[in-house]
This record gives structure tokens, sequence and C-alpha cells, in this order.
């Protein structure tokens, strides 16, 4: 069975993105892509809310592939291009002269019968990066086995809260450490009921 696995990158006082949805608040990096990809080499599936596809949509088919290029960045893009992608919405349209055009859309209604779906199948993950109101949802309906707390050394005092108002999953904690040459906390649990 796959297993459905989720990472964020939080602030220290729970917010995935600053005020307006800024991302450039938060400590990415070198050491944020490192640990990406990481997760990426045991996917097969990236899952993406109607926010996120877009903003990866808009990015990685763009980066430099050349012998040049940032190694991690270009096998990030490779892997991101070669997944299937399912996006989680009721009104996004993905283009037909996008580089991702292939991208399955599945309405909200719809989206939880067809991640069980997935998950029944062998072979590899199904992997969220961001997305918040889609893991909340997720995390709230047990449908998600791991979770990748990235918590950066920052505090934001507003923005998109990581964690909705109610949210609550068996946290359980496999592994803690800090990403080589940053000072972002990895927490790793399972959430699985046990």
């Amino acid at each position: 069975m796959a297993k459905l696995v989720v990472s964020i990158l939080s602030s220290l006082d729970n917010y995935c993105a600053g005020p307006g949805g800024r991302l450039d608040m938060l400590p990415m990096g070198p050491a944020f892509d490192a640990h990406n990809l990481e997760l990426m080499r045991s996917a097969g599936t990236l899952l993406f809310g109607a926010t996120t596809f877009p903003m990866f949509e808009g990015y990685w088919p763009n980066v430099d592939r050349g012998p040049a290029s940032d190694p991690v960045q270009r096998e990030i893009a490779e892997r991101a291009d070669a997944a299937h992608k399912l996006v989680a919405s009721d009104t996004l349209v993905v283009a037909k002269t996008s580089p991702w055009a292939g991208a399955e859309v599945v309405k909200r209604t719809r989206v939880h019968a067809r991640i069980t779906e997935l998950k029944a199948q062998a072979g590899a993950d199904l992997l969220i990066f961001g997305s918040s109101v889609l893991f909340n949802d997720l995390l709230a309906h047990g449908l998600v086995d791991e979770f990748h707390l990235l918590v950066g050394n920052v505090v934001l005092g507003g923005g998109v809260r990581t964690f909705q108002p109610g949210s609550s999953a068996p946290f359980k904690l496999l592994g803690q450490r800090r990403l080589a040459g940053s000072d972002i906390a990895a927490l790793h649990y399972d959430c699985r009921a046990h």
C-alpha cells in the first residue's frame, strides 16, 4: 500500500505563510530543498490544493536543467515533471498549454475516495507539500500516514495557520533532527491510529 505523506514548513508560531500568503518570510533554502528531494525520491504522486498547484506549475517546469544548474533543484524539477499530479479543486482548470496539462483535477467531494484508491495501490507514496487547507482536511479524515513538520526559526505574527483550529491526529514521533546547514527543526510523525 502507498502512504500519504505531508511535509510543511511552519514558523514557530504556527504559520505556513505570512500575511497575504507570503512564503518569502519562511527560511527556505538549500537545506529545505534537500529535505524535499529526499521525500520526492519515494513519491509517485504529488497532491495539491488550488493555491499551491499554480505556484509549483509556474516554477518547477522553468527550473534550469543545464549541466551548470543546481543538482538538487534540477532533480526536484525532473521528479515533479515525472510525477502523477492530483489537484483537489472545484474551480481550477489546468491550461492545455501548461507543461503540466496532464494533471488530474478532482472535485473536493471526490478527493477522499480518489486518494483512498491511490493509497490502495502498491507503489510509490503520495506526497503533499504545503496545501494547508487540503492536508488539514485529509488529517481530520484519517487519510494522512506520515507528517513532516519543519519548524523554521522565525516568528511571523500572522498569516496562514499551519494547523486549523480543531485539527487533531494521533501524532507519534518517529524522529527529530536539525536540517544540515540550517536552523530548521525537522519533526517526523506517524499519523496512523495505533
